[in-house]
């Protein structure tokens, strides 16, 4: 057996210099700033971005869901049903398919989104300000281009994270 110095042809690249923990650190770094404000409104990150997502899209189902908010099935289905319970979003079966749920946000729901909407805001202007337009422009179109090269399945496999 070598000490760590060896080398066997199977060298790992400097932990901070992997794609993985990059964008696991750089999620972090921006789900720092947005945290407090979504306990104010006693809000899960993921129950968020359920809430955003069928803001942008009502009457969805729990697949599109699932994909869009980046969330695996079974946790999907526990935070909806807390959603629901919450008053937040409303579960109705599929006319053309009663095994399938559609779901939209409430009267409640929307108001939600309206009281966070403005802090939410403030919190991207300080990102703004302090990283630049152009550049989280270019990262976003960076890592779009990248879930595209990569696949769908690429988008799901870890989403619940």
């Amino acid at each position: 057996m070598g000490d760590a110095t060896d080398k066997d042809g199977f060298e790992l690249s400097a932990t901070r210099r992997t794609l993985p923990i990059a964008l696991l650190r750089a999620r972090e770094q921006i789900m720092d700033r947005f945290r407090p404000m979504l306990q104010r409104h006693g809000v899960t990150e993921q129950q968020w971005r359920v809430l955003r997502v069928l803001y942008e899209a009502p009457d969805t189902d729990m697949g599109a869901l699932g994909s869009a908010a980046s969330i695996l099935g079974p946790s999907l289905s526990r935070m909806t049903r807390g959603l629901e319970d919450r008053g937040l979003i409303e579960v109705r079966r599929d006319p053309g398919d009663g095994r399938r749920a559609r779901l939209r946000l409430s009267e409640a729901g929307t108001t939600l989104i309206h009281q966070v909407t403005p802090e939410s805001a403030a919190i991207y202007a300080e990102i703004e300000q302090r990283v630049g337009r152009e550049r989280i422009e270019t990262l976003l179109d960076g890592l779009e281009a990248l879930l595209r090269d990569l696949g769908d399945d690429a988008q799901t496999k870890d989403a619940s994270r």
